[in-house]
């Protein structure tokens, strides 16, 4: 399934193997404390995210430069 998120005014899609509202909820306020309090490395993968993926109780954020993806917990 795949659903579309926005993070700094870019929309981000977001697939994941299951309809679960509140992994989406889980993902959404974390992205949203990461962009504030966020490392360096944190905020250098949203800069250049181009998909995420819910596996799950993670969330994997794909960006451009491979080595700047990370995985984070939704719980």
């Amino acid at each position: 399934m795949r659903l579309f998120i926005t993070i700094q005014n870019k929309t981000i899609p977001v697939y994941s193997d299951e309809k679960n509202k509140k992994k989406f909820n889980l993902l959404t306020s974390a992205l949203e404390a990461k962009l504030v309090k966020g490392k360096r490395a944190v905020k250098r993968c949203l800069d250049s995210i181009i998909s995420i993926e819910i596996v799950g109780c993670e969330a994997i954020l794909h960006s451009f430069n491979e080595t700047d993806s990370l995985a984070l917990s939704l719980y």
